[in-house]
C-alpha cells in the first residue's frame, strides 16, 4: 500500500506540471505630459494615456478581449452643496451637504460602458465610477459615507456641468490586441495640484492587473507671483492693494474732473 501511494505521488506531481501555466498579464501606462503649466492664455489642454499589455505564455490562451478603465483623480478639497427650495414665494438654499476631502476633479475613461466591463459587485468593490467613488459627508460633527445620498447626485451633476467630473465608455481605444490610448481632457478652471491617474485592466469581468500614474498642474506667471505674494506677505501686500487702489481713483479723478 505504501509503494503504491509513493508511485502515485511523483505521478501527480507530472500530471500538475504538464497543465498550462497561470495566465498573468502586465501593465504598463505613461502619460504625455507630467507637468501642466496653467498662464494667462490657458484654456483648457488635453494629454494623452498611452500603455500596453505585456502577455506572458499562459494568458497567449485567452481568448476574450481586454477593457480598460483609467480614473483620474485630481486634488482633494472640501464641497459644499446646496438644496433650495420656496419658502414665502422666495428661493432660499433650505438644505446643505458639506463633502470632505473629495476629488475636485474626477475622470473615468474606459473601453465600453462599465456594465459591460465588469459586474455591479466588483464596480462597488473595486470603487470604479462616478457612482461608486465614496465622497464622504460631514454629518453631525462625523465624516462617513452615506448611502443612497440625492445631494451625492446633485454634487455629481454639478460637477459635471462643469467640467470637473466626468465618465466616458468609450474614451480609451485599442490601437491593437496590447496597445491603447486616451484623452485627459482638463478644462480651463481645472484646480491646480497633484492627480493621479489609476489604470486596472479587465478581461471576462476579472480585474487582472492595474498600475498608475501621476502628474502637477502648476500655476506660473505673474498670476502665480501675485498668488504667492498674497500668501507670503499678506501684509505687504494689503497694504499695496489699498495704494494702488488709492491711485487708480486719484487718476480717475484727475482724467475726468470738470473744471
Amino acid at each position: 500500500m505504501r509503494r503504491a501511494l509513493a508511485a502515485a505521488l511523483p505521478l501527480a506531481g507530472l500530471l500538475a506540471g504538464a497543465g498550462p501555466a497561470a495566465a498573468a498579464e502586465r501593465l504598463i501606462a505613461a502619460l504625455s505630459e507630467h507637468r501642466v503649466l496653467i498662464t494667462s492664455s490657458y484654456t483648457g489642454v488635453q494629454l494623452m494615456l498611452f500603455g500596453s499589455v505585456e502577455r506572458d505564455a499562459g494568458s497567449q490562451l485567452r481568448k476574450g478581449p481586454y477593457d480598460i478603465v483609467a480614473t483620474v483623480t485630481g486634488p482633494h478639497e472640501t464641497l459644499r452643496a446646496r438644496s433650495k427650495s420656496r419658502v414665502l414665494g422666495i428661493w432660499m438654499n433650505t438644505q446643505a451637504r458639506t463633502f470632505v476631502d473629495v476629488p475636485a476633479y474626477l475622470a473615468v475613461l474606459a473601453t465600453a460602458p462599465l456594465d459591460v466591463i465588469t459586474s455591479a459587485e466588483n464596480q462597488r468593490h473595486l470603487q470604479v465610477g462616478l457612482t461608486h467613488t465614496p465622497l464622504p459627508e460631514l454629518i453631525h460633527n462625523d465624516v462617513g459615507v452615506v448611502a443612497n445620498d440625492p445631494f451625492q447626485g446633485e454634487l455629481i451633476r454639478l460637477m459635471r456641468e462643469r467640467g470637473l467630473y466626468s465618465q466616458e465608455p468609450h474614451a480609451v481605444t485599442f490601437l491593437t490586441p496590447t496597445l491603447f490610448r486616451a484623452a485627459i481632457k482638463l478644462p480651463a478652471d481645472v484646480p491646480t495640484g497633484h492627480y493621479r491617474v489609476d489604470v486596472k485592466l479587465f478581461a471576462e469581468g476579472n480585474l487582472l492587473a492595474r498600475t498608475d500614474s501621476t502628474f502637477d498642474i502648476v500655476k506660473v506667471g505673474f498670476e502665480q507671483f501675485v498668488v504667492n505674494a498674497a500668501h507670503q506677505y499678506g501684509l505687504l501686500y494689503g497694504i499695496a492693494t489699498a495704494l494702488m487702489a488709492l491711485l487708480t481713483g486719484w487718476i480717475a479723478s484727475v482724467t475726468f474732473r470738470r473744471d
